[in-house]
């Protein structure tokens, strides 16, 4: 893709609660060394100044070259597209609302960007990560067939998401598409499925299961389900087996109005060997009707990409050639629609980076010379 070849130098951050992490990137690679400061969530004014700063010193890493936009995550809520956050719970000190893209813009008169980071992750992985593999994968096999959606999860301290569909982000109308943390939690329905898809879910059923006092992190407890570790093993297994069915039945909500790939990140999805084999039996799994009649969870059969013998199923049985009625022509159809699930292929932070990066070079033609942000 050009967007690896492109010469522009936009600046970027990793916000987190704790530190900001600023860098820059050209062609979607980062070209400076990460310049880390203490984010100051709880003084405004002191959290403000440090943006300020960490782009100052990455602009002069940069000279004499010269950044064309500066593109980021940052948590919500907010109105993205207006770069204004609202109230964001690691960030007590924007209570109040915060115009941090237009002050960014003002005060470096470059265009600025902030989206969600589940968004800007979905998006990274759709242009040089999951998605572009899955399209390689049918030129390689010599399929006439592109997608075009991706739909991505990050689990980790909670069940982040993003959408793209028709390879463009899907921000919703108020900037709050994607908002899978929010879905109902198919084991505990009368709590979000975060509850359970996080650090804190998988601590809790834990604790529940084993009656072990004190908060073993999630990487113990994988190491105790896989035999790595001394505990108790089975509390250990069907914890995970817990989350895999929440994290399933929210995949198979937004699968069934989206239609798309899936591709998961976040610190969590390093236990993959043991939530995506869970993940794949609940999506292929049935569901009824009040007569009993079963069908399909989901409409398309859900492939593990992170299996051989299964992505190579999902190509092989891709397409077959149907012939038209008193004509010896054929047509091309789906033999068995898939939806390809897959672990990150760039890891979480780069295909957040990458996000930010091409949403930057995607926008700027949208600003007028003068860098004010247009009312959309």
């Amino acid at each position: 893709m050009k967007i690896f070849k492109d010469k522009r130098i936009v600046l970027t951050l990793d916000a987190g609660g704790t530190n900001f992490v600023f860098s820059a990137l050209r062609g979607g690679e980062p070209i400076t060394p990460l310049i880390t400061f203490p984010s100051q969530s709880n003084d405004l004014e002191k959290c403000l100044k440090t943006f300020i700063t960490g782009f100052e010193k990455v602009k002069e890493l940069l000279l004499p070259q010269k950044a064309v936009a500066i593109s980021f995550a940052f948590p919500g809520p907010a109105e993205y597209k207006k770069g204004v956050i609202l109230n964001p719970p690691n960030f007590p000190s924007f209570k109040e609302g915060v115009a941090l893209g237009p002050m960014l813009e003002d005060y470096f008169s470059l265009p600025t960007f902030i989206n969600n980071d589940g968004d800007l992750f979905t998006y990274g992985e759709a242009i040089g990560g999951f998605l572009k593999e899955i399209n390689q994968g049918f030129q390689d096999y010599e399929i006439n067939k592109d997608f075009k959606n991706l739909i991505g999860v990050t689990l980790g301290t909670g069940f982040g998401g993003g959408i793209v569909i028709n390879n463009q982000i899907c921000i919703g109308d108020n900037s709050a598409g994607g908002e899978v943390w929010l879905m109902r939690n198919l084991l505990e329905s009368e709590f979000i499925a975060e509850e359970s898809v996080s650090v804190r879910g998988i601590q809790y059923y834990y604790k529940e299961l084993s009656g072990e006092k004190g908060n073993l992190s999630p990487k113990d407890i994988f190491e105790i389900a896989i035999g790595d570790k001394e505990g108790h093993r089975d509390a250990a297994i069907n914890t995970y087996n817990k989350v895999a069915q929440v994290a399933a039945e929210a995949l198979a909500n937004i699968i069934t109005l989206i239609d798309g790939a899936v591709v998961i990140g976040g610190g969590i999805s390093g236990s993959a060997k043991l939530l995506l084999p869970q993940i794949l039996r609940h999506l292929n799994g049935d569901i009824k009707n009040r007569q009993g009649v079963k069908f399909k969870r989901i409409v398309s059969q859900a492939f593990s990409f992170e299996e051989k013998d299964s992505k190579k199923e999902f190509y092989l049985s891709a397409t077959k050639k149907i012939k038209v009625p008193f004509s010896s022509r054929e047509v091309e159809v789906l033999q068995k629609k898939g939806i390809p699930i897959g672990i990150s292929r760039l890891g979480t932070n780069n295909a957040i980076m990458l996000g930010a990066y091409a949403i930057a070079l995607d926008q700027i033609e949208k600003f007028t010379p003068q860098y004010k942000r247009k009312v959309i």
